[in-house]
């Protein structure tokens, strides 16, 4: 569905073999109340263990955070076979393979885009989704079939949206990239704010 996507995996694939370099599916169990956006596969994390936010910086941030307000148990040390897991948690990306330049084009988002929906479909549970970056932001709004006029991304904003009968609450973060902790875009404090906020909004 995405050839420039194919392509680099294919070309990742030739130089690293050994890694995962294919579509990374979601982690956590399906029948988690809270569902987390990130962006794309790291082409050194996910897309070389073959688990979400594994194996760079954005992992070691929100694997923390999430143990720290008990949406995680055990150590992580950055491995898939670490034993870690989510609780009442799940974990997946608007766009499920590595892009180039961690930057996915309009045209690959779109294409992306009904996995997403069918991950949200498939979470009976669903009552909490935290949007790792605008971009996730706007590609969960738009599978949940909602205008982006409407609900506008901010860090720690939040968004009540009604699906078929049930309400979801979608929270905004920057994302936990190393970039941005770096440049004081998002600080651990901001971070660990936004999941304060879903965690007494689950608790609730």
């Amino acid at each position: 569905m995405c050839p420039r996507l194919k392509t680099y995996r294919e070309e990742n694939r030739r130089a690293e073999p050994q890694w995962h370099n294919a579509p990374v599916p979601s982690f956590g169990s399906a029948d988690a109340r809270l569902l987390i956006v990130g962006l794309a596969p790291g082409v050194r994390g996910a897309n070389r263990t073959g688990r979400p936010f594994t194996g760079d910086y954005a992992g070691d941030l929100l694997y923390a955070t999430l143990g720290k307000y008990s949406f995680a148990q055990g150590e992580y040390r950055a491995d898939p076979a670490d034993g870690l897991e989510l609780v009442d948690c799940r974990i997946t990306n608007a766009v499920r393979c590595v892009p180039p330049q961690n930057k996915p084009l309009p045209i690959e988002m779109n294409a992306c885009r009904p996995f997403l929906s069918r991950t949200l479909a498939a979470m009976p549970s669903l009552r909490a989704i935290v949007a790792l970056g605008r971009i996730a932001h706007e590609s969960t709004i738009r599978a949940l079939d909602r205008k982006l006029s409407q609900h506008p991304f901010g860090h720690g904003a939040t968004h009540r949206i009604d699906c078929n009968g049930r309400e979801i609450t979608l929270f905004d973060s920057y994302h936990c990239s190393r970039y941005n902790t770096n440049t004081g875009v998002l600080t651990e404090a901001m971070f660990h704010d936004v999941f304060k906020s879903v965690r007494k909004h689950l608790d609730n």
